[in-house]
């Protein structure tokens, strides 16, 4: 049973009652480049790291990550989210190319994903956006008999986080790139998911920016449609406002209930990343949310 499911049932009592490396010379590039591995599309910088030239795929050979998976053969829009192809340390180039045709999976949005092949039976649950993976590692660790398949586009969380899965022998983690709409709406089936966790989204502050957050009501309905009867959604934000807008968003969601009056205290099973510490030193508030998936 999954930490969510434990918390669920925990809590039943409360619910009743009442989440820069300088630019190298002309001639340094060049040289950097002739010492690329034929046909891998980078540089290598002086640290031996991989670095795209503008406009080039990172795994040109199919080894890693795709630059676009979806392509053009899905509309453009308002993304809630940045594409951050920022430079990949040696090692987390070697966990991509080793272990991207093993656990990872490209968002192309062209075929449903038999997710009980992909995990081997396990319960799955979602995670959009993992930051350098370490709290998901943390998870993976903690509750072995549920599936993560965590989604995002950040190339060096990526690799970190397939290289924590290895070492620490996680085989219940699975690293998704792309859009996490495509992936719902295209290529996950309704009712297959045991879970859905979004911690620490980014909030877009700015008023003209609100409409690219991801907590959005065409967002929650989509997602609650692929999530199971019993399912989890647990959210947690530091941003005041976006909390509350959450808050406002999945309470409105007819498919889903609130397990608390309104925000709830932060379970056990979500780990304390190193980034939300250095936010609550600075004052930061976090608030988490937990709602469940109603029966249909």
């Amino acid at each position: 049973m999954s930490p969510e499911a434990d918390a669920v049932t925990a809590d039943a009592p409360a619910v009743q009652a009442a989440s820069a490396a300088s630019a190298a010379s002309a001639a340094s590039t060049a040289s950097a480049a002739s010492a690329a591995p034929a046909g891998s599309g980078d540089f290598v910088g002086a640290d031996g790291s991989p670095t795209p030239r503008r406009g080039s795929p990172m795994f040109p050979d199919g080894t890693g990550p795709a630059a676009d998976p979806a392509g053009s053969h899905h509309e453009r829009r308002i993304r809630s989210f940045q594409p951050r192809r920022s430079r990949v340390s040696p090692s987390q180039a070697d966990a991509l190319r080793r272990l991207w045709p093993k656990w990872g999976l490209d968002i192309d949005g062209l075929a449903r994903i038999d997710l009980d092949t992909f995990f081997d039976g396990l319960p799955v649950v979602l995670e959009i956006g993992f930051g350098m993976g370490e709290a998901t590692a943390q998870m993976a660790a903690a509750d072995p008999g549920t599936g993560i398949l965590a989604c995002d586009v950040h190339t060096p969380g990526q690799g970190n986080l397939l290289g924590l899965a290895e070492r620490n022998g996680l085989s219940n983690i699975r690293v998704a790139n792309g859009d996490a709409i495509i992936l719902l709406r295209e290529m996950l089936a309704p009712g297959s998911l045991a879970g859905l966790r979004v911690y620490f989204p980014d909030p877009w502050p700015k008023k003209r920016h609100h409409k690219r957050r991801l907590i959005q009501p065409e967002f929650v309905s989509l997602a609650g449609s692929r999530l199971a009867p019993g399912a989890l959604v647990h959210c947690a934000t530091d941003w005041e406002p976006y909390a509350e807008q959450m808050l406002e968003v999945l309470s409105a969601e007819p498919t889903l209930e609130n397990l608390y009056p309104s925000f709830a205290p932060r379970p056990d099973f979500r780990p304390l990343t190193k980034f939300e510490g250095q936010g609550l030193d600075k004052g930061h508030v976090v608030h988490d949310l937990l709602f469940r998936r109603r029966a249909a």
